[in-house]
């Protein structure tokens, strides 16, 4: 029964356009949305971002966090490894 399952997907994924094989990758992607604290740990350092009504994304195969922060004003988009990173919901 494995096997049948296998073979229906790899033939399914075969007959996929590049575009939908990209979406199907994508699926790897997970992402947090709300209102968080991340907070980055290097030795003694560290330094916290707050994500309010936003979303912190992460991909674990690159190894980040990603997200976009206002700070002074402007938006600014900040991405962190994930072994060194704490992330809090408020």
């Amino acid at each position: 029964m494995r096997y049948i399952v296998l073979i229906i997907i790899t033939f399914v994924l075969s007959a996929c356009s590049e575009e939908q094989q990209n979406k199907f990758s994508r699926l790897g992607v997970s992402w947090m949305e709300g209102d968080y604290r991340v907070s980055f740990y290097e030795g003694e350092h560290k330094k916290s971002w707050t994500v309010l009504d936003s979303k912190v994304t992460s991909e674990s195969q690159k190894g980040y966090y990603y997200f976009w922060v206002k700070e002074n004003g402007k938006k600014k988009y900040v991405q962190v490894p994930i072994e060194r990173t704490i992330i809090e919901e408020i």
